[in-house]
């Protein structure tokens, strides 16, 4: 599966340096709002992509557009928060939303790719920065 790595702008990691002991409470919700600007854009991709370029009548259900979503703001290993775009697994037939999704991505013989996660990623990237930074400043208002 594809990974998208956005970094945070130096000026709102500067803003976050006040945050002092809310930075637990407010960094997920700041990430969830920047996550949420890339999964509307990445719905909206994978919407057109679906059933585009084939050679037979599609067989889509829905089912992989209805699979992707974003996850809860967690914190790893390394003390860096991470919110992740992704597909609920399993499908009702047993297979894999995310196996799917890279096919779409990828292609396959036979198959041409559909990109929709990487062209997401580009073109998300300055409205998911202007969202965490906005949703920032507003939780740094109410401080």
């Amino acid at each position: 599966m594809a990974k998208a790595i956005v970094k945070m702008p130096e000026e709102f990691l500067l803003k976050i340096s006040r945050l002092e002991s809310k930075t637990d409470d407010i960094v997920p919700k700041v990430l969830e709002a920047g996550g949420n600007v890339v999964l509307q854009k990445v719905k909206s991709n994978l919407q057109a992509v679906i059933g585009r370029a084939t050679k037979r009548r599609s067989k889509s259900t829905g089912e992989l557009l209805r699979s992707i979503g974003l996850s809860k703001a967690r914190q790893d290993r390394n003390g860096d928060y991470n919110v992740k775009v992704g597909f609920a697994e399993p499908r009702g037939d047993g297979g894999s939303n995310a196996k799917l999704a890279n096919i779409l991505e990828y292609g396959k013989h036979g198959q041409p790719a559909r990109p929709f996660l990487k062209p997401a990623k580009s073109a998300s990237k300055s409205a998911c920065e202007k969202a965490m930074i906005d949703k920032l400043e507003e939780e740094l208002r109410q401080i």
